[in-house]
């Protein structure tokens, strides 16, 4: 019997391989129109505290999304990597430094200010029709998003992906955070947990 951690890792590198596998030209147009939808999909108060993410390989670019946020007003931030079990969330400001964050990203410098997102822009590599995740493996988010919890915050949490990132079904695992929406370019889903 193949364990959890096997399962997801497989789903992982299937959906991964299926996302490397689409035209560059293409993703970024899909880029392009999952910011469109984002600006008359998610309504962002001004001020309100956006995390996005800078891509890496041939995730979705979210740059446009989180710049047609910040015209609604949003402050944005994006994760900085503190050790290999730590993110914190930086502000994005324009023309502040940014640094290697390693695994092809990068983030604000550690002078940025921290913060503490309201709405969660989450990268991931498979998800399926219930809002079930699989990231990359190191649990980066799972972690933050419960210090958040932790801290009486209840952020909005909104995977980012394409649709042929979508698998059958994640296996579940206790730890697992389920993402409610998910943006691709298909357009915004929502899910209801199950209880």
């Amino acid at each position: 019997m193949t364990s959890l951690k096997d399962q997801k890792k497989q789903l992982r590198l299937q959906a991964l391989g299926r996302r490397d596998a689409l035209d560059e030209f293409w993703r970024v147009e899909m880029a392009l129109e999952m910011a469109e939808t984002a600006r008359d999909h998610l309504a962002i108060e001004p001020g309100q505290i956006v995390s996005g993410f800078w891509p890496m390989r041939s995730e979705v670019d979210v740059r446009p999304l989180m710049f047609a946020l910040r015209e609604q007003g949003a402050r944005l931030c994006l994760p900085a990597i503190l050790d290999k079990t730590t993110i914190v969330f930086r502000e994005l400001v324009r023309g502040a430094p940014m640094v290697d964050m390693g695994f092809g990203t990068v983030g604000p410098h550690e002078e940025a200010e921290v913060l503490d997102p309201e709405v969660m822009l989450v990268p991931l590599a498979a998800f399926d029709a219930r809002g079930h995740r699989i990231g990359y493996g190191a649990g980066y988010y799972d972690r933050a998003i419960a210090k958040l919890v932790d801290k009486g915050h209840t952020p909005r949490l909104i995977g980012i992906a394409f649709d042929c990132q979508e698998v059958a079904q994640v296996p579940d695992e206790n730890h697992d955070v389920v993402i409610p929406e998910i943006l691709t370019e298909s357009g915004l889903r929502r899910f209801t947990p199950k209880l």
